[in-house]
């Protein structure tokens, strides 16, 4: 029987928070088939990480006791996911990346785009450094070409018509393929809730996180709110695309310190709450 929740009490209220939170997350397991006990099992080993990540002290790694102290898990428990290895993660996270970087310098790089700014189909190779080849050679010589292109086709992200290779219009906002849409998720709203959370935790906000929210609007007012919301939100994307990519040529080769950067933009809409008439901006 599950324990009742006391509004009164901070960790409760923030126990439903967090109810509001994995909502659309379980609504995500259940269509993927992952069931509760699977959840179950991840949700220890995520906590451990964290833990032993984070929660050190004086710079030393948590001992397994200060873990099941601060977790709940059993140290047993704990003292097999430490020995364990990687699950995967960090690969296709790694892939995720390379793919975004390569899409991001195609659409931004002079040397792969056209007199308007846009992509440029390339050939697969050329004498003149102006292909497919170059652009991956230049972000990683680690990856075969052919591998990535493999790998963009499958996720139909690019075309090939009379021997040269078209980057699709609609790559920036995703991917057809199913493992790519799920390794962006994980990638976009890890990166969301990393900076909801700094924000939450610390005492100023460092992260910029702002919205505006309206109830009680017709659908067709919302239609036009969100395509206003797309394109501007698209000319800032490529805007910023193209800048960051003109500092990476720029930076690439420097010595010292370097840092990545994500920055997303979202809309969504669903059926309004008759009870209530609120509108403006979020003040978070």
């Amino acid at each position: 029987m599950m324990a009742s929740i006391d509004p009164s009490n901070a960790s409760d209220a923030f126990v439903r928070v967090l109810r509001g939170l994995l909502r659309p997350l379980v609504r995500t397991m259940i269509a993927r088939g992952l069931t509760a006990p699977v959840i179950y099992a991840l949700l220890k080993r995520v906590y451990v990480e964290v833990a032993q990540e984070s929660f050190g002290l004086d710079g030393t790694p948590p001992t397994d006791s200060r873990i099941a102290m601060l977790t709940g898990v059993h140290r047993k428990d704990i003292r097999t996911i430490r020995a364990e290895t990687d699950d995967g993660t960090s690969e296709a996270r790694r892939k995720s990346a390379l793919l975004a970087t390569i899409i991001g310098q195609w659409m931004s790089n002079p040397d792969f785009t056209d007199a308007s700014g846009a992509s440029r189909p390339l050939p697969r190779a050329s004498d003149d450094g102006q292909s497919f080849e170059t652009l991956v050679r230049s972000i990683s010589k680690d990856v075969r070409p052919r591998t990535v292109l493999d790998e963009l086709e499958r996720g139909g992200l690019v075309t090939a018509k009379e021997d040269l290779l078209h980057l699709n219009a609609e790559a920036i906002v995703g991917t057809a393929a199913a493992s790519d849409k799920e390794a962006f998720f994980g990638a976009n709203v890890g990166d969301h809730l990393a900076a909801a959370t700094e924000n939450l935790l610390a005492d100023t906000t460092p992260f910029f996180e702002r919205s505006v929210f309206y109830n009680q609007m017709t659908p067709m007012a919302v239609d036009g709110v969100e395509a206003s919301a797309r394109a501007q939100a698209q000319t800032m994307l490529e805007d910023l695309n193209r800048k960051s990519s003109a500092a990476h040529r720029r930076d690439k080769g420097k010595s010292g310190p370097r840092q990545r950067y994500r920055l997303g933009v979202y809309f969504y809409r669903e059926d309004a709450d008759t009870g209530t008439d609120t509108q403006g901006p979020d003040k978070t």
